[in-house]
């Protein structure tokens, strides 16, 4: 979240700062209000700031430390060169390359410098991202074995009420394998229906909270407020994918049945 407008400008000897929402709560201060920083050293220097935005990342580590100004400020304070900066950021588009291009940056550095990735800054975030993926897998696999094991039970259904047309059909010729594929057609017709009305529920929901933000988070224990939604066509393609071969696969199991209806005793049925 941020509010305001970054301006480079100085305006009346005060220099430009962004702070966070919460050391604006608890200094009580608002956008465009004056803020006097102290930089601890010998002799002290004292800098009039003024406040051009509040931002809350919902990082506590990050809100209750950083302030942030343009580096021509904090050049201008320390009497540095235009070229000169306590630090450079790199931001690469896959992070897959992080290790390999932190290994370069290193390498090119020189010895007075160093280099570290953002996984060796932040460990603990990364670590809380892989255990969401975790979570991830786990509910992804209960979902399959829920719709699994309701498939393999609407198909018993469909072949027990149908027990004496299979029978009829094995009377004039039909082969196993032949029924047991009509029987599987039938089934993943209904895995299309049940797919295509879920995922018109699902998505609208997810709509309702990506725009309205309905469903929130403690942002102490999550780092945001609200459950973030990110839609990915491909995502959402590979995972209807997935679901129907997963249930089709399943109905493999019940569909064995069919071999074991004797047309004689089936025809008898009912």
């Amino acid at each position: 979240m941020y509010q305001g407008k970054f301006s480079l400008s100085i305006v009346n000897g005060q220099y430009p700062a962004i702070i966070s929402k919460n050391i604006a709560d608890k200094m009580n201060l608002k956008l465009n209000d004056p803020l006097v920083v102290y930089f601890i050293e010998q002799p002290p220097r004292i800098r009039k700031f003024i406040i051009r935005g509040i931002y809350s990342t919902g990082l506590e580590e990050f809100d209750n430390m950083y302030v942030f100004s343009p580096l021509s400020v904090i050049q201008k304070l320390n009497n540095w060169t235009p070229d000169q900066a306590g630090g450079f950021e790199i931001t690469l588009k896959n992070l897959n390359d992080l290790s390999s291009v932190n290994h370069k940056v290193y390498e090119l550095s020189g010895f007075q410098f160093n280099s570290l990735t953002i996984k060796e800054l932040y460990p603990d975030i990364f670590h809380w991202l892989d255990l969401q993926d975790v979570n991830v897998i786990i509910i992804l696999v209960l979902m399959i074995l829920v719709a699994g094991i309701n498939m393999i039970s609407t198909l018993l259904i469909i072949i027990l009420e149908n027990t004496s047309t299979i029978g009829l059909l094995k009377a004039i010729g039909a082969r196993n394998a032949g029924i047991r594929k009509i029987f599987i057609y039938v089934a993943s017709g209904i895995v299309l229906t049940g797919l295509v009305i879920g995922n018109l529920i699902a998505l609208t929901l997810c709509y309702l909270q990506y725009r309205y933000h309905l469903v929130g988070l403690p942002q102490e224990s999550y780092y945001v407020s609200y459950v973030p939604i990110n839609f990915s066509p491909a995502n959402i393609l590979l995972i209807n994918i997935g679901t129907l071969i997963a249930c089709v696969l399943v109905m493999v199991i019940p569909s064995v049945i069919i071999t074991r209806i004797n047309p004689v005793k089936s025809l008898r049925y009912e």
